[in-house]
């Protein structure tokens, strides 16, 4: 099982509408999609979150409990408001992010109970709570304990510039919780951010960087290889790295890293960016998630 803990948060999706600039709201946050995205593909999965005392939180609550996760954990934070992330897309489907989140309630995250600890084979951990000192600790208790029980860390950087807005003293704060991690997920962006040379010598480490339209590439232990993917026309990508990486943890859940052979991991990959690039068809990060079936036609498909 996968574990997934960190933000729930409500996207707001902007669009024009007779005139008038409407946004739609929709389920989200890094971690929460990956939880509910490996369930759809018909992986095993948990989440572990925060929402405020509102109507928002409401929502997502209900939301996530229509998910049928294998295990599901939202506390509410009675003097704080739930998490909002306006999302403006443009007309190649590429979107970009503001948040509301002054104070909120996606970092105040609740104490995970052993029952649902010890079942999990992947701890995976959201970045959005590292931008808050509270979060941080959260995190570095989260990820300790993960190494002690012997689980699987896996952290997705999903940097954002308007929250951290210091890109330097951003990378260093990073740094500490990727060299922590067993999996690390970049974007072809972040890759460039952080630096190939420092990517580069996280040798024992699985580190996975998404490339868009051209796929996806892996490093581990001193090799690499790339995946290709297949063709669509992006309506919103929103939450597409999130399917991409639900995906490839959904083939890596219980698998040892001994086992990580060059075409066990391209297949992975593979099968990944399908996730992703199906999910660009439709708006939200959850709505428009492919169900198994479909992924593994596509699958099969590029196999042959």
């Amino acid at each position: 099982m996968i574990l997934c803990v960190g933000e729930i948060l409500v996207d707001m999706i902007g669009c024009e509408r007779d005139g008038a600039f409407c946004y739609e709201r929709k389920a989200g946050g890094a971690p929460f999609n990956v939880a509910c995205a490996v369930k759809k593909f018909g992986g095993s999965s948990a989440f572990v979150g925060s929402v405020g005392d509102d109507t928002i939180g409401d929502f997502l609550k209900k939301f996530a409990a229509s998910r049928k996760l294998d295990g599901l954990y939202i506390s509410t934070e009675k003097e704080y408001n739930t998490t909002l992330a306006f999302v403006d897309i443009d007309a190649c489907g590429e979107r970009s992010f503001c948040f509301y989140r002054k104070s909120t309630a996606d970092y105040r995250l609740p104490e995970i109970g052993d029952a649902l600890f010890e079942k999990a084979n992947i701890i995976h951990v959201g970045s959005l709570m590292i931008s808050e000192e509270i979060g941080r600790n959260y995190a570095d208790e989260l990820m300790e304990r993960a190494k002690r029980k012997g689980k699987t860390v896996s952290f997705d950087v999903n940097y954002r510039t308007d929250i951290f807005r210091d890109t330097k003293s951003a990378i260093a704060l990073y740094k500490r919780y990727i060299e922590r991690a067993d999996i690390v997920k970049l974007s072809e962006d972040e890759f460039e951010i952080f630096g190939r040379e420092y990517v580069n010598v996280l040798k024992d480490k699985l580190v996975c960087i998404t490339l868009g339209s051209r796929g996806s590439k892996w490093k581990f232990r001193g090799r690499e290889g790339r995946a290709e993917t297949i063709s669509v026309k992006p309506a919103d990508t929103t939450g597409a790295g999130d399917a991409f990486y639900a995906g490839l943890l959904k083939k890596l859940d219980g698998v040892d890293k001994s086992d990580y052979t060059d075409e066990f991991l391209n297949g992975a990959l593979r099968y990944a960016n399908i996730c992703g690039a199906l999910n660009t068809q439709g708006l939200g990060a959850i709505d428009s998630l492919p169900d198994a079936a479909a992924v593994d036609k596509y699958f099969k498909e590029t196999n042959e």
